[in-house]
This record gives structure tokens, C-alpha cells and sequence, in this order.
């Protein structure tokens, strides 16, 4: 079987030891990478090998986006609080959105995400067979769930999510999975929670949440519940480590503690929590208690970008700010939190480079001024620039699941310009329709 051999790369492992290679070289075989090295040992090629120069350039895991949204109307209704923009931006775009529309609208999500160093969402929205036929396509490692609520919502219903499941779960080579999805605690009970637990352990697959987003959500849940809704899930059976919580904003000592020892997975999303005004995340609290927590940008509706860079950038910058203390979210941990915890939240033996690790990565160009100057012998360094320095237009190549889905910032597989053109004139088509009936 040919293999694909990078050579003399700044090679980031981000391994549990944090090794990291000047000059070093990776070997990918199939969809696995079978060494990484400091390039002293020989690699002789055979029959069909492709070798790539990275001089001059960081090789590292891809980036996990551990909370997603298919995005249609970026830019849509900004200035609104969560509960309005739900009302006004989000739901009717996403009850109005058919196959067709879903289509481009995942296929020009997930062009921007692998243009900035994505290698794998977790991505809850609806039309969950559009969504696959693109990822599919492009070849994005894609983690999909439904946004599913009671039927009165008028979004998708666990039945949907369950049919989504048979028709998708385990395409393009498992490269492409299917979760349960719960909207949020506003459009469910208790019996639909306890019936997407069961769902999720009948086909055996994980859930996907949002949890104590806003204040809003938590004083909902205490005048319906009784309780905050970290104990709503939890008493569902829905808190454990088969779950990603999104955002985990509004969490008191005792939510924290729950999330701790149930060891479910909390996705950080400080950029979209921050353009909606619900907070700032107790992520150093989190992180003390053992949590894992990943992070997500959410949807280009309420964040108006897909940049992991970005979100690293804010993640690291807002806890400082907020404790008045330099010293936390050092670069590493919040590298590690996008790439470690992140394939961990999932169950992927991604987000490292390691031998035996699906061969998840990107390459990072820094012939330039962002990365200016460069001590190529400082792992530390090097972090640095990624986490206060960079954006995701420094990813120069992405490798998924063994095959180069982008090579010199070109997609590989699809046609951007015509993602781009047919993206628009499916929001305009949307947006048309919802003119029409708010009329």
C-alpha cells in the first residue's frame, strides 16, 4: 500500500509526553500514521510512496470542533440575547431548511473549518443525510446528531434522529457517525429525555447536549423542573461519557461536581458565549474538578466564524481577563483542549500524532510575518504563535483519515467557488421563504 511521507516538519505530537521534532519526518500508511521520528532514521521509498516537503512549515494534529452547528445565515440578526436570537435567527432558518439547502449550507461550514485547521466536527443540526453526503464528500471526519425537540418545536424528533442513524452511521469508512441530539431543555420534558437515553443505548451511540447555555435556560429549567438542569439530565441519565455538554456557562459548585463525576465531556465555546452575552464558562474551576473540557465555535450565526484558531486565541485570553491572571490557559493546555480533549470527548483515537493514531492532521505554513520570529527549536514557542498568534488562513494542508483533503489551500475533492455561489443563493432562497411568511 503507497504511503505518504512528510519530511523535515516542525512535527507538534502533542503526545502525553509533549515531544516535538525540529526537523522530523511522519509516516501514514492507509488511515493510520505508523512512525514519527526526529528524521535521522532512513525512510527509504517504495512503489507509489507520495513525500511531502514540510520544511518551514509546523506539522500537527487537526483541530476537533467539538461544537457545531451547520451554519446557513451567517451575519443573520447580530445584537440579539440568546432566547431572541433563537426566536428570530436561528429556528426559523432551520425549520425552513430542506435537503437541498442543508447540502451547501454543511458543504460551506465545513469548506471554512478545514480551511482553518478542522479536521473533525461534532455537528448537530437537521437534514442529517444532506449533511453526510457532504462531509462524505469533501472529506471531513464528521460526528452528526439532529437538533431534536418535542414535535410542537417543529424541528426533528428522536424518530428522525433514529432514521438518521440507520441511513448514515458508519459512511465513508466510519469516517462519518451519528449521535443523538437534544435541542436544548426549553423544547423537551423529561419523558423525551428519558427516551433519547434509550435511544442512544439501543443503537449504541453517544448524545450530544446543550447545557446551562444562559441564565435564561437555568431560570426555565428551576420553574419547570423544580431544579437546575445539570440535575434535570443527570436524573434522565444523561449526564456520563457518552455525552458532550455544550457551553456549560451558568454551572454552580454542585453542577461542576455532577459533571465531574458522571465524566462527561464539556465543549467551550467562549467566542459564541461571549457575541450572545450568556457569560464566561468556569473553565479553570472545570478543569480543576478533572472535567474534560473541549472547544467548539458553535454556528457562524451567533459566532460569524468557523476559526478554531480564533477560538483558541478567546479561550486563553478570557479567563485571564476574568481572574485578573496571566498564568492561566497556557498555550499547551489550550492546544491540547482543542486537539487531546476533543478526540477524547468523542472516542477518537485522534488529536495526536502518534504511531497507531488515525492519521488526523494539518500542516502549518509559517513563512510569514504572523509567525515572525520563530525559534524552531522551542515547542513552547511554537505554541505560542499558534494559540495568540495565528488564524486558521495559516493552514496550508489537512490530512484526514489518511487522504489530503486540502493541499496548498486548495480543496481537494469539491469545488469551492461553486460551494460558494450555491451556499448564497440557498440562504437567499431561505430567507425568501421566510419573508413570505412572517407576511
Amino acid at each position: 500500500m503507497a504511503r505518504l511521507i512528510i519530511r523535515n516538519g516542525m512535527i507538534l505530537t502533542l503526545d502525553p509526553a509533549g515531544t516535538y521534532f525540529e526537523r522530523g519526518t511522519l509516516v501514514i500508511d492507509g488511515d493510520r500514521i505508523v512512525s514519527v521520528d526526529d528524521g535521522t532514521a532512513p525512510v527509504t521509498n517504495q512503489p507509489g510512496d507520495e513525500a511531502i516537503d514540510a520544511s518551514g512549515k509546523i506539522v500537527m494534529p487537526g483541530l476537533i470542533d467539538l461544537h457545531y452547528h451547520t451554519a446557513l445565515g451567517k451575519g443573520y440578526n447580530d445584537h440579539l440575547p440568546l432566547w431572541e436570537y433563537l426566536d428570530e435567527c436561528w429556528y426559523p432558518i432551520v425549520r425552513a431548511v430542506d435537503p437541498e439547502a442543508a447540502y451547501w449550507a454543511a458543504l460551506v461550514s465545513y469548506t471554512e473549518s478545514i480551511k482553518a485547521g478542522v479536521t473533525t466536527v461534532n455537528d448537530m443540526y437537521r437534514q442529517l443525510g444532506a449533511l453526510a453526503q457532504a462531509a462524505e464528500e469533501i472529506g471531513i471526519r464528521a460526528v452528526l446528531s439532529s437538533d431534536a425537540a418535542l414535535p410542537e418545536h417543529g424541528l426533528d424528533t428522536l424518530a428522525d434522529n433514529a432514521d438518521a442513524y440507520a441511513a448514515n452511521h458508519g459512511k465513508a469508512g466510519g469516517r462519518i457517525e451519528v449521535r443523538v441530539g437534544i435541542d436544548w431543555l426549553p423544547t423537551v420534558d423529561m419523558a423525551f429525555l428519558s427516551d433519547a437515553r434509550s435511544l442512544a443505548d439501543e443503537l449504541g451511540t453517544g448524545v450530544h447536549i446543550h447545557l446551562n447555555e444562559s441564565m435564561s435556560e437555568v431560570e426555565d429549567s428551576l420553574e419547570r423542573f423544580g431544579t437546575r438542569p445539570a440535575h434535570v439530565y443527570h436524573r434522565a441519565g444523561l449526564l456520563g461519557p457518552d455525552v458532550v455538554a455544550a457551553h456549560s456557562v451558568c454551572l454552580d459548585d454542585s453542577e461542576i461536581s455532577l459533571l465531574a463525576e458522571t465524566g462527561t465531556h464539556v465543549s467551550h465555546n467562549p467566542s459564541s458565549n461571549a457575541k450572545l452575552g450568556n457569560g464566561i464558562a468556569r473553565v479553570p474551576e472545570m478543569l480543576r474538578s478533572g472535567i474534560n473540557v473541549g472547544l467548539g465555535h458553535d454556528a457562524c450565526e451567533c459566532n460569524n466564524s468557523a476559526d478554531m484558531f480564533e477560538v483558541m486565541k478567546f479561550a486563553a485570553l478570557i479567563h485571564r481577563a476574568r481572574w485578573s491572571d496571566a498564568s492561566l490557559m497556557p498555550a499547551d493546555l489550550v492546544l491540547r483542549m482543542a486537539t487531546n480533549s476533543g478526540a477524547r470527548a468523542l472516542g477518537h483515537d485522534t488529536g495526536r500524532l502518534q504511531p497507531g493514531a488515525k492519521a488526523d492532521l494539518i500542516l502549518i505554513d509559517t513563512d510569514n510575518a504572523i509567525f515572525t520570529p520563530l525559534m524552531t527549536d522551542s515547542a513552547a514557542h511554537v505554541q505560542s504563535h499558534l494559540v495568540f498568534a495565528a488564524n486558521g488562513s495559516v493552514a496550508d494542508t489537512s490530512i484526514i483519515d489518511g487522504r489530503i483533503v486540502m493541499r496548498d489551500r486548495r480543496l481537494v475533492f469539491v469545488d469551492e467557488q461553486r460551494i460558494v455561489r450555491e451556499a448564497n443563493a440557498a440562504f437567499r432562497r431561505i430567507r425568501d421563504h421566510l419573508v413570505v411568511v412572517r407576511r
